[in-house]
C-alpha cells in the first residue's frame, strides 16, 4: 500500500503480526522519514507501533501517527470490529502514538481510555469531546480476562511527562511506547540482527533518552520489580525479542554514565505547547554532550516541592518560555525565581506558541538574583527549522561548556606530567572537517585523523563529544575531509579556531565548494576527500568515527601537509 505526503511519494505500509497468544501488532511502516520529532535525521526510516490484546475483553494500545489515518483504520477494522474495544490504553500522548485516538473513540465509543493523571489531563485538550476514562497509578492491575492481566508502570520524562508502561503477565511483554525503541524501518518485526540496529539503537537514547537519565534509571528499577519480560513492545522500530537483555543492559549503562554527572541542569518546558518540547530536548542533547546530567520537567504538571528541589541543586537552569495564560505554569515559573540563587547559569528560550510569556522581564529577574545568562535568548520568530534545533544544541553545548570550564582547567593543570608530555609528542596532520545535513552546515578542526583501512579505502577520525559536527557525524552521514598546506593553513585555522555563537555560518568569508555529497570544500585546502561514516566506537570523551573514502583530489602534488605538534598530551 503506498500513500502521498508532502510534495514528494512516500512509502507507507502497514504490517500486522500475532506477536503471542490472543495479541497482535499493527506496525505503520513509514519507510523514506528522513527526520524525527526533535529535528533529528533519519537514515532508515521509523515504524509507529500498536497493539491489540483480546481476553474476554479486548485493550488497544497506542493508535498512529494521523498521515496512517485510512491505512491503520481500515487495517484495525479489517482485524477487528471497533464496537467490541473496552479499553484504549494510552502510553503517552505525543501525536504519533496518539494521532489517530479521536479516530478512534468515533468508531469505538464505549471504549474507556486507560493512562496516567498527566496523559487524560493531555487528551482532554486534544480531543475535543467527552470520552469514558481511567486514571491509573503505579502498579494498578486491568484485568481483561484469559489470564491477560496488565500491570501499570508509571515512567514519567521517557521521554514526555505522561509516560506509562504496560505490562501482561500472560504474555510477560512490556509494553513501553518510546523507551528503548529506535527509528529503524525495516520487515522485520523483532530485533534478530543486532548489528544492523545497534547504531540506530544508540542514536536514538542519545537524543531522547540521555537528557532523562534519572527517568531511565527509575523506570528500570519499576521493570526489575516485574516478572521475567520475554519481549519489550516498543513504540518504534522493531520490538525487542532477541536481544531484550543486553538491550536493556545498555540502556541502564549509559543512563548510570550520565548520571553520575557532577552537575546537573535543570530543563524546564511546557510538553504540550508550541515547539517547547522539540526545543527543550535539543538544548538537553547538546548539555549532555558535555557530560552534564539534565533533569527534565514539564511547567504544566510539575509538584512544587519538587521543583525547589531541583532548582535547589541544579547548577544551571534552562526554561522554554510558557504561555502567559497557564495558571499551573506561572505558578513553577514563579517557584523557579524564588528558589533560584546566584553562581547559577540560566538560558531561556520561546517555545513559538502564539502566546508566550515575554522573556526579558524574566530575564532580568534573573539577573537581578545574580544569574548569569549562559547563552543569548533564543527567540524563534517562525516555524522551527533544522537549523534552528542546531542552533539549540549548540547553545545547550556552550552551557555545559560553561559549567565544566573551571573543572577542566583544573584538571588539565593537574596533569601535566612527564606522562602526558610524552604523549603530546605524538604528532598528526591539520585537517578541517566539514559536513552538511538538510539546512544545518558544521566544522571542526581535526589533527588526530588516521587511515585505517586499504579495502575499502578507509579513515578514523577522532571527534570530542561536544563538537557540534558530532551531530552530523552519525552513521551513514557524509562529510569532507579538508587537508591543509604546510605554510598556507594559518588563516583557516586561525577561522575555525574561534568560538561560533549559536547557529553562526561557521563559512562566512571562506571560499568554498560543494563536494558531490553535498559538504563544502575549502578552496584553500590541499587535498580533499569525501567520506561515508560506517561506524562509531565511544570512548570516554571522544568518538573514534571510521568513515569510507569515497573520491578525492590533491590541488599541489608537491606540497606538504601542514602538522600539528603538541607539547602536552591531555588537551589540544
Amino acid at each position: 500500500m503506498v500513500a502521498l505526503t508532502d510534495r514528494v511519494q512516500r512509502r507507507l505500509t502497514i504490517q500486522t503480526a500475532t506477536i503471542a497468544p490472543d495479541t497482535t501488532t499493527i506496525r505503520s511502516l513509514d519507510w523514506d522519514r528522513d527526520r524525527f520529532d526533535i529535528e533529528f535525521g533519519l537514515q532508515n526510516g521509523t515504524t509507529y507501533n500498536s497493539f491489540l490484546i483480546r481476553g474476554e475483553q479486548t485493550a488497544l494500545i497506542d493508535t498512529s501517527h494521523e498521515k496512517f489515518r485510512q491505512l491503520y483504520l481500515d487495517e484495525l477494522q479489517r482485524l477487528i470490529d471497533p464496537e467490541e474495544i473496552d479499553y484504549l490504553i494510552i502510553s503517552h500522548t505525543e501525536p504519533d502514538h496518539s494521532g489517530l485516538v479521536r479516530d478512534v473513540l468515533q468508531l469505538a465509543p464505549h471504549a474507556t481510555v486507560v493512562g496516567s493523571k498527566v496523559a487524560i489531563q493531555f487528551l482532554e485538550d486534544m480531543v475535543h469531546q467527552p470520552f469514558k476514562r481511567r486514571i491509573v497509578k503505579n502498579g494498578d492491575r486491568l484485568d481483561l480476562g484469559n489470564g491477560h492481566e496488565l500491570e501499570f508502570v508509571i515512567a514519567p520524562n521517557l521521554h514526555w511527562p505522561d509516560t506509562m508502561f504496560s505490562f501482561d503477565h500472560k504474555t510477560q511483554i512490556l509494553y513501553t511506547c518510546d523507551a528503548f525503541g529506535l527509528h529503524y524501518c525495516s520487515d522485520d518485526t523483532y530485533d534478530k540482527d543486532l548489528e544492523a540496529i545497534a547504531a540506530d539503537f544508540r542514536y536514538y537514547y542519545d537524543c531522547l533518552m540521555a537528557p532523562n537519565a534519572r527517568s531511565v534509571l527509575s523506570a528500570l528499577k519499576r521493570m526489575d520489580e516485574l516478572e521475567e519480560i520475554t519481549t519489550i513492545a516498543t513504540g518504534h522500530g522493531p520490538l525487542l525479542r532477541h536481544n531484550v537483555a543486553e538491550l536493556t543492559g545498555r540502556y541502564r549503562s549509559w543512563s548510570q554514565t550520565k548520571a553520575k554527572a557532577e552537575t546537573t541542569v535543570a530543563m524546564f518546558y511546557v510538553s504540550d505547547y508550541g515547539y517547547s518540547d522539540r526545543l527543550s530536548q535539543s538544548i538537553a542533547r547538546g548539555i549532555t554532550k558535555t557530560g552534564m546530567a539534565v533533569e527534565m520537567m514539564d511547567l504544566k504538571s510539575a509538584e512544587p516541592q519538587d521543583v525547589q528541589e531541583l532548582v535547589g541543586r541544579a547548577a544551571g537552569l534552562v526554561i522554554g518560555m510558557p504561555p502567559a495564560a497557564a495558571v499551573t505554569a506561572q505558578a513553577v515559573l514563579s517557584t523557579i525565581l524564588a528558589v533560584a540563587k546566584d553562581k547559577q547559569v540560566v538560558g531561556l528560550f520561546e517555545s513559538y506558541g502564539g502566546d508566550d510569556e515575554p522573556i526579558d522581564p524574566i530575564l532580568s529577574k534573573f539577573r537581578d538574583l545574580g544569574l548569569t545568562a549562559a547563552f543569548p535568548a533564543i527567540r524563534i520568530k517562525n516555524t522551527p527549522t533544522e537549523s534552528t534545533y542546531q542552533m539549540c544544541e549548540e547553545a545547550g553545548t556552550d552551557l555545559g561548556q560553561l559549567l565544566t570550564r573551571d573543572r577542566n582547567i583544573k584538571q588539565i593543570k593537574s596533569l601535566d606530567t612527564n606522562l602526558e608530555k610524552a604523549l603530546g609528542r605524538i604528532s598528526g596532520g591539520l585537517y578541517i572537517i566539514t559536513a552538511k545535513k538538510g539546512d544545518i552546515t558544521s566544522a571542526m578542526l581535526a589533527s588526530w585523523v588516521s587511515q585505517a583501512s586499504f579495502q575499502p579505502l578507509g579513515l578514523t577520525i577522532a571527534v570530542a563529544k561536544d563538537r557540534a559536527i558530532e551531530s552530523l557525524m552519525q552513521v551513514g552521514d557524509r562529510f569532507v575531509l579538508n587537508v591543509l598546506e604546510e605554510g598556507n593553513y594559518q588563516a583557516l585555522m586561525k577561522h575555525f579556531l574561534k568560538r561560533f555563537a549559536p547557529g553562526a555560518d561557521r563559512f562566512a568569508g571562506v571560499k568554498t565548494q560543494p563536494a558531490q555529497n553535498g559538504s563544502p570544500i575549502l578552496t584553500d585546502a590541499l587535498a580533499y576527500m569525501e567520506c561515508k561514516v560506517e561506524s562509531r566506537m565511544e570512548l570516554s570523551d571522544h568518538w573514534i568515527v571510521y568513515s569510507t573514502v569515497d573520491d578525492g583530489r590533491v590541488s599541489k602534488p608537491d606540497a606538504l601537509t601542514a602538522v600539528h605538534h603538541r607539547k602536552i598530551g591531555n588537551y589540544y
